[in-house]
């Protein structure tokens, strides 16, 4: 006897990398399982992609959001197989990674720069620190493993480990041009669960890095990757998969409602209601909560906090940049003379960015607690960049252009207590909205392929509880 299936239809809430992910995945295993399920992907804005956006300008590729990931887990791997584009996935080349203390720059060992496998036992061989400070580094080896259980300030972890040279001049410029955040404030278990594990393993961060982490360094997946033509090619891709009547664009929710039934009513700000038999949220959390106002629900939860930076990318001709020809890119210490974050030489990391004969720099600017830099016009912000790049790297002439995009209230800070806060927000919405999954930046993971990942097992955990069965 052959069970005839009641057709669903499933609404994923937001656009960026998780939503589409969550849609392609849904979508595609809807299909191979012969499945009848209807999947509509809602969007307030009038494009998809989210942070993930590729500017292509006379032969130059500009990344306004980010610009690469590493793929530990080989999550972006697999959705490019499955799109049919991992021919186009490229890795960075090798070059010289510098920290700015003062107005100077200081080589580092590479390894050091590979925000995943920090080897912090390399720093004997860095300018950054004093004898003293190398010393009190070492100690590591001798200390014993904190005896709490809790979650604590990346900042606090690294200085009990390695002391407060080691985090000022090194710790913190590498996070904050990457998280844009305070380390006073993030959280070891949520943003590094690797180190806080091999504390409680090996007492000893040196030694049990040593013992844990791979000796081989060329794999693809322990290198940063992008696409040949920019990181967008992921999502015009997966957006070029998905059924077209799927897709609503510049549609804002307003509230979503439970029916007597099971399913779910979505209201929006411009079109009729959509009634879901399943919903998965990809929006902030902040927004995501505004969402069951009406409920009662998550209002014991404070407010998520979240970045504002700028990217600001400038073209040069090659000739102008005299030094450093061999870098890749710089972090600036809070202990530094410069506004900006991070600087990379974004032709030096990729073959193909910038035609031949020019530089192109990408620059990060703002972090938590400086925010307010990034609220100055265009113009500003290109004076205060060159003036800072004329300290670091003595770059006097005028860009050929300049490219500048802010990122408002945009990288989710995962501080102290994150994942037990998660777990209570993800428990109290699941209490009243069973049918409803929270995925996204907000929740586990902010990289690229830890969206993919969130987005991938969402549609996969959604079809095997709809469905009750084993997907092929």
């Amino acid at each position: 006897m052959r069970v005839t299936l009641s057709r669903r239809k499933v609404a994923i809430i937001g656009g960026g990398i998780t939503g589409l992910t969550a849609a392609f995945y849904l979508q595609r295993l809807a299909q191979q399982n012969n499945l009848p399920i209807d999947v509509v992907l809602i969007e307030s804005s009038l494009r998809l992609g989210g942070k993930i956006h590729t500017l292509r300008k006379d032969g130059f590729i500009i990344e306004r959001g980010p610009e690469s990931f590493l793929d530990y887990n080989n999550s972006v791997r697999e959705l490019a197989t499955d799109l049919g584009i991992e021919h186009e996935m490229v890795t960075n080349n090798q070059g010289q990674t510098y920290v700015v203390v003062g107005s100077e720059l200081n080589p580092i060992p590479n390894i050091l720069a590979y925000q995943g496998s920090l080897k912090v036992s390399s720093f004997i061989t860095s300018g950054l620190f004093s004898l003293s400070g190398k010393l009190r580094a070492a100690g590591d080896l001798l200390l014993p493993k904190t005896s709490e259980d809790e979650d604590e300030p990346i900042g606090d972890f690294f200085r009990r480990r390695f002391g407060k040279e080691v985090v000022e001049n090194l710790v913190e410029p590498l996070l904050a041009g990457t998280f844009a955040g305070d380390i006073d404030h993030l959280s070891i278990q949520s943003m590094f669960p690797q180190f806080y594990q091999l504390e409680k393993q090996h007492r000893s961060l040196i030694l049990g890095m040593k013992k844990s982490l791979p000796h081989t360094s060329n794999h693809h997946n322990e290198s940063y990757q992008t696409f040949k033509n920019g990181l967008e090619t992921l999502i015009e891709s997966i957006e070029s998969k998905l059924t077209p009547k799927s897709i609503l664009k510049g549609v804002k929710v307003e509230s979503i409602d439970k029916l007597k039934d099971g399913s779910v009513q979505i209201y929006f700000n411009n079109i009729p209601p959509l009634k879901c038999d399943a919903v998965i949220m990809t929006t902030p959390f902040n927004v995501t909560r505004s969402v069951f106002n009406s409920y009662g629900l998550l209002e014991d939860v404070p407010n998520m906090n979240y970045a504002t930076i700028a990217t600001v990318t400038m073209a040069f001709k090659q000739n102008e940049i005299k030094k450093y020809k061999d870098a890749m890119n710089f972090f600036v210490s809070r202990n530094s003379d410069l506004s900006i974050t991070t600087c990379t030489w974004s032709n030096h990391k990729w073959n193909n960015v910038a035609p031949e004969g020019y530089d192109l720099l990408r620059v990060y600017i703002g972090r938590v607690g400086d925010e307010a830099i990034v609220e100055l016009s265009d113009s500003d912000i290109e004076k205060t960049v060159l003036q800072d790049l004329n300290l670091a790297i003595g770059l006097s002439e005028e860009p050929i252009f300049t490219v500048v995009t802010r990122w408002k209230q945009s990288m989710p800070q995962y501080t102290v207590g994150h994942e037990k806060r998660i777990e209570h927000i993800k428990e109290q919405l699941y209490t009243d909205f069973p049918n409803v999954k929270l995925v996204g930046s907000s929740y586990d993971g902010i990289s690229v392929p830890d969206c993919v990942s969130q987005g991938k097992k969402a549609a996969q955990e959604l079809l095997k509880e709809m469905f009750q069965f084993q997907l092929n």
